[in-house]
């Protein structure tokens, strides 16, 4: 299993997609420095950022004991905890089968559950005018998700079978606050059972504190929702 003896550089808000990275890292034990990217002030189109994240997204990681000792950066969330489960043989297994059972997960959650309840989320919270389409089409497709989410978990402990992995780790932080996209965690026990049994975990705890003193009310911040919401092709 493989060591870490620099740490790893995050590049970091404490957002859904940002938690994720810090609670693989707390999991793991691995020694990490935080660069915090302020995206409500823009940070996240300095030069120096979109050289390593170039989709002006963050988490962003910058591993200086990469491939061939040599160092390397990786951008997107889900791509991140890949890595890092490689690298360090954690929470990502080595057999076949059951990393495909964790990747089919990770991109459920990627590709639906975070987009959706993000969706979901800025309608119902932020929206300037309140567009009762848009609210039902997104609290009822989270609404969807959270459903097939609890099927899944009836049988088994967690989403990819019995062992807690990086699609666990992708799915919590979105589901921190069910109310702002319109769901009740009462209308599927199975999901609370899971969600509760994580957030009790300490690394957990650690992970979601990191950064909590920058947090701003983003519906007070009308100049983070400018930059935040009003974004385009540069």
């Amino acid at each position: 299993m493989t060591s870490q003896t620099a740490p790893m550089e995050l590049h970091y808000w404490p957002t859904p997609n940002g938690h994720k990275i810090t609670i693989f890292l707390e999991e793991a034990g691995i020694p990490y420095e935080v660069r915090y990217v302020n995206i409500g002030r823009g940070e996240q189109f300095e030069p120096s950022f979109l050289k390593i994240s170039p989709n002006n997204r963050m988490p962003a990681i910058v591993d200086p004991e990469g491939p061939g000792g040599q160092p390397i950066s990786v951008f997107e969330s889900g791509a991140i905890l890949q890595y890092l489960g490689r690298k360090f043989g954690k929470f990502y297994p080595a057999d076949e089968r059951r990393r495909t059972e964790v990747d089919q997960w990770l991109f459920w959650q990627m590709g639906g559950l975070g987009p959706m309840a993000g969706q979901a989320n800025h309608f119902r919270q932020y929206a300037p005018q309140k567009v009762p389409y848009a609210i039902e089409r997104y609290t009822n497709e989270v609404n969807r998700l959270y459903g097939v989410m609890n099927r899944r978990l009836a049988d088994r402990a967690y989403l990819a079978g019995d062992d807690y992995s990086i699609a666990d780790m992708a799915s919590f932080p979105w589901m921190r606050s069910p109310q702002n996209q319109g769901q009740d965690m009462n209308d599927f026990p199975n999901v609370k059972r899971w969600f509760e049994a994580i957030a009790e975990r300490p690394a957990v705890i650690r992970a979601v504190e990191v950064g909590q003193e920058h947090r701003r009310n983003l519906a007070e911040d009308k100049e983070a929702q400018k930059v935040l919401f009003g974004q385009r092709a540069r």
